[in-house]
């Protein structure tokens, strides 16, 4: 058949991002939540796991990868792996917890350590903003520590799914930001 052309799909993007913080915060919770659409009340602690979705931010598709990594504490050797082909970090405090505020500014510091002083994609997320009466970190105190991160800041909960959904694609516009957008493994830079 002449003239009949298929138009082709594009190509979905690639992003591997890490989600960090210290123990019991929620980090598998809100994974899991976004990936599967359900709250995991209690399981297991995390030593890593990796999920994969699809996900359509402003109409364009992304094929995330998602390293839920175990939970880390002021002393732990910040692994290699979580700098290699990381698009963007969610690093993630519990707003009930003072010790995880605490813990995920030593993490930032390590992270910016590892991967160089670089500009790399990073949401700060306070998780359990559904626990009103044990909260010890105000919404003002988590975004000032964003702001001086120059970072993306947003509260959630992982009981509710649409703010699961919402801190992944706040770090996918934040990575295509930085990106400018453009395709994975290559710059916009050209020489002539």
């Amino acid at each position: 058949m002449r003239g009949l052309s298929v138009a082709k799909m594009p190509q979905p993007k690639s992003r591997k991002i890490a989600v960090l913080g210290y123990r019991s915060v929620g980090k598998s919770s809100l994974t899991i939540q976004f990936v599967e659409g359900q709250f995991v009340d209690s399981y297991d602690p995390t030593i890593e796991n990796t999920f994969t979705k699809m996900l359509t931010v402003n109409g364009v598709e992304y094929h995330l990868q998602l390293v839920d990594t175990a939970g880390q504490d002021e002393y732990s050797i910040f692994p290699q792996t979580y700098s290699i082909d990381i698009n963007g970090y969610i690093l993630v405090y519990a707003v009930t917890s003072n010790k995880s505020f605490e813990v995920i500014k030593v993490i930032h510091e390590k992270l910016l350590d590892m991967v160089g002083k670089v500009q790399v994609p990073i949401m700060l997320v306070g998780n359990k903003k559904d626990l009103h009466m044990e909260r010890v970190i105000s919404c003002e105190e988590g975004k000032a520590l964003a702001d001086s991160w120059n970072a993306a800041f947003m509260e959630s909960s992982a009981k509710e799914n649409q703010t699961a959904v919402e801190v992944f694609k706040r770090i996918i516009m934040e990575a295509e930001k930085i990106d400018g957008g453009a395709p994975q493994g290559r710059t916009s830079c050209r020489l002539m």
